[in-house]
């Protein structure tokens, strides 16, 4: 096959993928939850705590990583490093970044 056609495919083939993913996880979940509500069993484990962890993860990943390439930038206009020197920036920052928000997660369970 050529490589435009590949090139096309794959992120067509990855979509619907995704897509039929999404739908049979729903599905399941939906006919999980008609047999524990069909048993008899309280409806309301279903009900989800809102919770500021996801969030403060995703926030602190996004600004480590981001600081990361903002470092790895300098470094690669100062000495000319290879593209490893960012992704290593990256992968450097955002792990600390998780790093941080577990720490921010421990102390605010042990607040409570």
């Amino acid at each position: 096959m050529a490589p435009a056609i590949i090139g096309t495919l794959v992120p067509i083939v990855f979509l619907i993928g995704l897509f039929i993913t999404i739908v049979y996880v729903r599905k399941f979940e939906n006919l999980e939850r008609m047999n524990i509500i069909d048993k008899g069993l309280d409806p309301h484990i279903f009900k989800k705590e809102s919770s500021t962890a996801p969030t403060l993860r995703l926030a602190l990943l996004l600004i480590g990583s981001g600081i990361g390439l903002f470092i790895a930038y300098f470094l690669d206009y100062s000495w000319n490093t290879e593209e490893v020197g960012y992704f290593s920036m990256i992968f450097i920052f955002g792990g600390i970044g998780l790093g941080l928000a577990y720490i921010i997660e421990e102390r605010k369970l042990k607040g409570k």
